[in-house]
């Protein structure tokens, strides 16, 4: 008998990794023993407890230290060391966020926080005030909150922050503290604040691709600066649907041919996982534009969209223009109203441009 799949275990943000670890700096400057857990209260108002690992510091600048457990989730940050230093102020500071080795700075316009600001997002500093706060008696403390992330600079490597402008390390994410896991939403969310630093960038021209190859040949063929490259992935429909409330005056979207194919045959996400091509589709669209008499069925029998386009290209049937115009088509329709001029490019897996749109089809 077949076991029912075990539910993916939840994890937690590099916000709440960092919460916890604030307010157990804050209790031992209070003159506290260092606290084995502490509990913090999610952006829900759901209160979880962290076990913390380290204590070190000093009398007046003690540090605290979580290790961070994402679950099951994919997480490059997951068993990362996140640290947090916290010293008192002068009565009326307030609190002030300070990045410490391993957490980025922010340099360029469009994120949630304007350039020059340690690269700690919103949520995770409302949250570490609260923490602060239910730490020192329900008072707000005058306090600096230095956030430190043991081989971050390294990890970020791995991450858009640098495309995004965040240089030095990672950044403190979270919007509700948890890590779902496989979740799309933080890819999501980087697309989005792509977005938004083009957009204050006012860059004319933005191209989104669906993998490095893709991007790499779009970028060539347009000549564009890095900071206009969106690491799209599989998420047009993240990409497009954003756009369509945030609109940027040129977009060309670029992927591979399967990837191109299933957003032409209406899919937003482009994840195997989550979506196929349809290959009898592709035939009988191939056949309604004009295809040789044997190639539709010779694609409606293809195991892959590959191998259809390999025996397109034996009839010289341009199948990579067909699929172009269907993605165009699709993509437009997403964008719309969006005054966004919009092109579609397919790249095979050389990097060569197999079809390109930028207008329906000429029937």
């Amino acid at each position: 008998m077949t076991q029912p799949p075990t539910p993916l275990r939840r994890g937690w943000t590099t916000g709440s990794c960092a919460t916890a670890a604030a307010k157990a700096a804050w209790l031992v400057l209070q003159g506290h023993e260092p606290p084995a857990s502490v509990w913090i209260t999610l952006p829900s108002g759901k209160e979880v407890a962290f076990s913390l690992c380290q204590f070190s510091g000093t009398p007046d600048a003690p540090c605290a230290a979580v290790i961070k457990d994402a679950g099951d989730d994919p997480d490059i940050t997951h068993g990362a060391m996140i640290r947090c230093t916290v010293r008192a102020l002068a009565a009326g500071s307030g609190i002030i966020f300070r990045a410490g080795p391993g957490v980025g700075t922010i340099t360029r316009p469009g994120l949630p926080l304007p350039p020059g600001e340690p690269a700690i997002n919103p949520t995770p500093r409302a949250m570490i005030r609260t923490a602060l706060t239910q730490a020192n008696n329900a008072v707000p403390p005058d306090a600096e909150v230095t956030i430190s992330i043991d081989n971050g600079q390294e990890l970020a490597q791995h991450t858009l922050n640098g495309r995004l402008g965040i240089v030095g390390g990672l950044s403190i994410l979270g919007t509700t503290g948890i890590v779902m896991p496989f979740s799309c939403s933080a890819w999501i969310e980087s697309i989005h604040r792509g977005v938004d630093v083009a957009r204050a960038e006012k860059l004319p021209h933005i191209l989104a691709a669906t993998g490095n190859v893709s991007e790499k040949a779009g970028q060539a063929l347009y000549n564009l600066p890095d900071i206009a490259l969106i690491e799209m992935g599989d998420f047009a429909g993240g990409l497009l649907k954003y756009l369509r409330h945030h609109p940027v005056p040129r977009l060309s979207i670029a992927g591979g041919i399967a990837k191109m194919t299933k957003l032409g045959q209406g899919c937003l996400d482009l994840h195997s996982s989550r979506s196929q091509a349809d290959m009898p589709a592709l035939a009988d669209l191939a056949a309604q534009h004009g295809a040789p008499h044997d190639l539709p069925e010779q694609i409606k029998t293809s195991p892959t969209v590959a191998e259809a386009f390999l025996l397109a290209a034996s009839h010289t049937y341009p199948l990579g223009s067909l699929i172009a115009h269907k993605a165009w088509e699709v993509a437009q329709q997403t964008l719309s109203p969006a005054p966004t001029q919009l092109d579609v490019l397919v790249f095979d897996r050389a990097g060569r441009l197999a079809g390109k749109a930028d207008r329906p089809f000429a029937l």
